[in-house]
């Protein structure tokens, strides 16, 4: 995931700087990812599926921030569910992450690279008698 860094938001002023951990904006764009229809789940590791079975939400899992200069580069890994058009969901979680991020920290975003990493299948349960 992210480096330990902090980004700089804007320039020092009289009452001091403002700086965010990358953490954040895993956080941030993970919600938006979520919020999607069509986004079945994020892809994550080991270490964040042993967590959330304990009980810890992890909300930057599937994400991947990138620090540049004057921009930062977001990777997406999620889970599709079947039957959803894979182009209108991938603009649509490109256009929420990229929304968010930049109504809450003013960041400006290089890039958002959608990864569909699989397509889940809705199974009915439904028994026939």
């Amino acid at each position: 995931m992210a480096e330990n860094q902090l980004l700089n938001v804007s320039e020092a002023t009289p009452l001091g700087k403002i700086e965010i951990a990358p953490d954040v904006l895993e956080v941030i764009a993970g919600i938006a990812t979520t919020e999607v229809p069509g986004v079945s789940s994020m892809r994550g590791n080991f270490a964040t599926g042993f967590a959330e079975r304990l009980g810890k939400k992890t909300h930057g899992k599937g994400i991947k921030v990138e620090l540049f200069n004057d921009a930062v580069s977001i990777d997406v890994y999620i889970v599709i569910e079947y039957g959803h058009s894979i182009p209108t969901v991938a603009e649509k979680i490109q256009s929420n992450i990229r929304q968010a991020i930049e109504n809450m920290t003013a960041i400006m975003m290089k890039e958002i690279n959608v990864h569909i990493v699989g397509v889940h299948m809705e199974q009915n349960e439904e028994k026939e008698e």
